[in-house]
């Protein structure tokens, strides 16, 4: 399990790719690799009837390019993602929790063939069980990780907050900046602390929700008029509301008086 905890405190949660599933991504990769591979070598070989020399420095040439730029195209463009990562769900990332740069990616990839050695990612193999990150010596170099990309399902929010007034929306200018700057992740932390609410003491649920207040509050400042007499738990239930729920309700009700 991978934690990150940011400036204000928040601990993010990751599940830490095993080797098992790395290996058959790998393996899904490796066969779309060959594909490529044996599709330029029918183009190649056509340059063989002109020059053999040429044909066969340019089979070397494609067999480096596209079993490495493969991986770092498709992990760049796709955010940490190849086709075998995908399949398994799984995802390269920064180990700090920052956005992954290109040169983490380009380095894990390059190292990828001392990880290889002497066969069948044995070297690899052995420092992601060693290793308390399941890292490879790809990943330790550029300070990345493989996680797992849960699979969430919608919650229900319909039935969670029916028939209660939300006020951040009479301001949908800030409800939509706060859509683009709040990540699936973050939205699902604070959903899963609203569903787990009465499993926590008095006191750790108020630091709870007054640190996860806290933290959302940075994100996207909203007029004093919407948070005025609304404790940090309103906040980050009517924050994950309309995070969730993207039509307005038909109809809400109003605090009474």
């Amino acid at each position: 399990m991978l934690q990150i905890r940011t400036p204000e405190g928040i601990v993010f949660s990751q599940d830490l790719a095993g080797p098992t599933a790395r290996f058959l991504a790998w393996l899904i990769d490796l066969l779309i690799v060959v594909a490529l591979i044996y599709a330029a070598n029918i183009v190649v070989g056509v340059l063989g009837w002109l020059s053999p020399e040429l044909a066969q420095a340019l089979s070397l040439v494609a067999v480096f390019a596209l079993n490495t730029g493969y991986k770092i195209l498709a992990e760049w463009f796709w955010r940490g993602q190849t086709v075998g990562k995908r399949v398994m769900r799984l995802r390269v990332m920064d180990a700090e929790g920052m956005r992954l740069q290109f040169s983490q990616v380009v380095l894990r990839n390059l190292l990828r063939f001392a990880d290889l050695l002497p066969i069948a990612y044995l070297v690899g193999g052995v420092a992601m069980l060693i290793n308390s990150r399941a890292q490879r010596l790809g990943d330790l170099a550029a300070g990345t990780v493989v996680v797992r990309i849960p699979k969430i399902r919608e919650p229900d929010i319909d039935q969670l907050f029916s028939g209660k007034f939300n006020s951040l929306r009479h301001h949908p200018h800030l409800v939509a900046r706060l859509r683009q700057q709040i990540s699936s992740e973050e939205a699902s932390m604070a959903f899963r602390a609203l569903m787990r609410r009465e499993e926590f003491e008095p006191g750790e649920r108020v630091r709870l929700f007054a640190d996860l207040a806290e933290h959302f509050r940075h994100r996207v400042k909203f007029p004093a008029e919407a948070l005025d007499g609304i404790t940090d738990e309103q906040y980050v239930r009517n924050l994950v509301d309309v995070l969730y729920r993207t039509q307005q309700p038909v109809a809400e009700c109003r605090p009474t008086l």
